[in-house]
């Protein structure tokens, strides 16, 4: 079988499932992996989740799609959820992490013309990534997904992540603009960038003072994945603006922008919309993840096993001379290397049965399912190791040694 019709958005590597369970995927030859990259954030109860797979094969033989110009329960019940978790007072269904974030910086417009600014401004983080949608490509950063895309909708001011000190200099010469702050509490695509402490709510006490959104994308950080439900309850501050993705479906695209006060009065009948945004089959998939992670304790799973791998890591390669820097949160951790080697690793790592990500060229990205156990994290600490351990393997230590420079892909 050959992929030639369709677009070359991707470079996937020669290698393609035919069957999930759990924290494991086979391929069409039968051999089992471990997947420490969980589609990318995605399938946080693991693949083919029993109570799932139920729920889907009996809303599917129920109820697929109304449209929203009817009431939906499943949308009501998981917008519920959603606010009870979170602190925030209404959500809108759409179908992705960047229709969330279009959601988000249409909020911010509306705010900005209430406050009757006539050019208004939203602030966004430099290396920051928000989706590939006009709008949030131009609230990205980074030249490799912004290349070819030129006089880009909107205006933003990039600062750098984690430097207050900056965007109380923004604040005294652009604020009468400024309407709102785009941010992610951990950046992903950059390669796991953890803020300084402390950072997330000084920017909420500027956004408060200034009335400016505080708008968090939660779309890789949300739903359990950093140790907390949300990421910004590490640091006990509540947004203005949240949006979800990934998780929340486990594999079931669905999409979510979330506001409270004010801002969750924004929207008006006839000023946003979306055709399958929350449909039943959708939201019932998210009430039943919700319901697993909730059972099952998967939050405290992942800050629990997130902290056994972060120091399993650090105990393994802290002398390595290949790793600059490990960090992380819960489940969302980044091993930055010295020199890029995208497809050497993956191809390194896939020979040894673990499947994991390089974003920004190299950085080693573990995303795996909130169900992981001590043994598996053991199992992805000898796969790793395996991968950057010149003694353990010689392919990888080669293309380290010679500088071998094979670009990343942002998903």
């Amino acid at each position: 079988m050959t992929a030639t019709s369709l677009m070359t958005t991707y470079q996937p590597l020669d290698l393609g499932f035919v069957k999930g369970l759990g924290t494991r995927l086979w391929d069409r030859e039968g051999r089992e992996y471990l997947d420490a990259v969980a589609g990318v954030a995605v399938t946080n109860i693991g693949h083919s989740h029993p109570r799932l797979v139920s729920a889907i094969c009996e809303q599917a033989g129920l109820l697929l799609h109304t449209s929203n110009l009817y009431s939906i329960d499943w949308q009501q019940r998981l917008a519920q959820r959603l606010t009870r978790l979170s602190g925030m007072d209404r959500v809108f269904f759409n179908n992705s992490g960047a229709e969330a974030n279009e959601s988000a910086l249409k909020l911010a417009r509306l705010h900005a013309w209430h406050k009757g600014i006539e050019k208004p401004l939203v602030v966004v983080m430099e290396n920051a990534f928000h989706g590939r949608t006009l709008g949030t490509l131009s609230a990205s950063d980074g030249p490799a997904v912004r290349l070819g895309f030129h006089e880009l909708p909107g205006d933003f001011i990039k600062v750098p992540y984690g430097d207050l000190a900056l965007l109380h200099s923004i604040a005294r010469s652009h604020g009468q603009r400024i309407c709102a702050v785009l941010m992610e509490p951990i950046q992903g695509e950059s390669g796991v960038q953890l803020p300084p402490p402390g950072y997330l709510k000084a920017v909420r006490d500027l956004c408060k003072r200034r009335s400016w959104l505080l708008m968090l994308d939660e779309i890789q950080t949300g739903i359990g994945r950093t140790g907390q439900w949300f990421a910004f309850q590490h640091e006990g501050i509540v947004p203005d603006v949240m949006t979800l993705a990934k998780g929340l479906g486990n594999g079931i695209p669905i999409g979510a922008c979330l506001a409270r006060g004010k801002a969750a009065e924004l929207f008006t009948p006839g000023s946003h919309g979306s055709t399958f945004g929350g449909n039943p089959l959708a939201c019932r998939a998210g009430c039943t993840v919700l319901d697993i992670i909730e059972e099952q304790g998967l939050v405290a799973n992942a800050r629990q096993q997130g902290e056994r791998l972060l120091a399993r890591l650090r105990a393994e390669l802290g002398d390595c001379p290949q790793v600059l820097a490990i960090r992380g949160q819960g489940l969302m951790i980044g091993i930055e290397l010295r020199q890029p080697v995208r497809e050497l690793a993956l191809i390194a790592a896939r020979d040894q049965g673990l499947l994991i990500n390089v974003t920004r060229g190299k950085v080693i990205r573990l995303l795996p399912p909130l169900i992981l156990d001590e043994q598996e994290v053991e199992m992805i600490v000898k796969g790793v190791c395996g991968v950057l351990q010149p003694e353990r393997t010689g392919v990888m230590a080669k293309g380290l040694q010679s500088g071998t420079a094979i670009a990343s892909m942002s998903v």
